[in-house]
């Protein structure tokens, strides 16, 4: 897996760990449970960056999420709670 959410549970940023050391480009998507789109973040990643931290997510709603991360070709999809 080229990347992970260090928690399925968040409230006004993610963080996702990254397991690819090569130089590429992020994209992030946040869908509610009728499939819109919520938010989106793109970002390129560069060599041995651990990581990448959402921020700003404080003005969605409370509830279930599904958060789509594509890199390339490569797309994972996880379900996700914004809590209190």
């Amino acid at each position: 897996m080229f990347a992970k959410v260090k928690s399925s549970t968040f409230i006004d940023s993610l963080v996702v760990e990254l397991g690819s050391s090569t130089e590429h480009s992020l994209t992030a998507i946040l869908r509610d449970d009728s499939g819109a789109i919520c938010s989106k973040y793109e970002t390129k990643i560069f060599r041995g960056q651990p990581n990448v931290t959402w921020e700003g997510l404080n003005h969605l709603p409370y509830g279930v999420y599904t958060l789509e991360l594509r890199q390339g070709e490569q797309q994972v999809r996880l379900r996700m709670v914004k809590r209190v």
